[in-house]
């Protein structure tokens, strides 16, 4: 069995109403602060290692996915403010249960067209244990509703 066949990627886009900098610094610079936005889908963020928003941190989520309590431990692989973009490479826990390797990034994009707003842009890439494992669908929807909570705590009214 060739592990080509067991390499994908998913992705999906989010519509939001912050800018893509709030959104940004958030994951990147806040990350213990976005369970204080959606606490019944994010239980906390520590950092282990370095500093929160630098290459080669880590950091470590508790969450909640499919009604069960889940850990993941991650270094920030990448991280790009002018892009608005950060990659999350896992290095230990739930996932890497059913994963060999396992990375998460996102970037934050004003939306074409007018009117405002920003695009949410999450790429899931990841090389599956065997064929049988699941494509990670439930975590990227996860991140979608996570991302949806961060916009409504940073777009409310004072």
């Amino acid at each position: 069995m060739a592990s080509s066949a067991l390499t994908s990627k998913l992705e999906a886009d989010i519509e939001i109403k912050a800018t893509p900098e709030q959104f940004h610094n958030m994951y990147a610079y806040k990350p213990h602060h976005v369970y204080h936005t959606c606490g019944d889908k994010v239980q906390g963020c520590e950092l282990h290692q370095g500093e929160w928003g630098k290459l080669g941190s880590i950091i470590s989520w508790r969450y909640v996915l499919g009604g069960k309590a889940r850990v993941s431990k991650q270094v920030v692989e990448a991280i790009d403010p002018d892009k608005n973009s950060i990659t999350f490479r896992v290095i230990e826990g739930d996932v890497m249960k059913e994963y060999k390797s396992f990375a998460t990034r996102l970037q934050a994009a004003p939306k074409t067209g007018g009117g405002g707003g920003t695009v949410v842009h999450w790429t899931l890439e990841y090389e599956k244990l065997h064929q049988e494992i699941d494509h990670p669908q439930a975590l990227l929807q996860l991140l979608q509703d996570v991302s949806k909570d961060i916009d409504a705590h940073l777009t409310r009214p004072n």
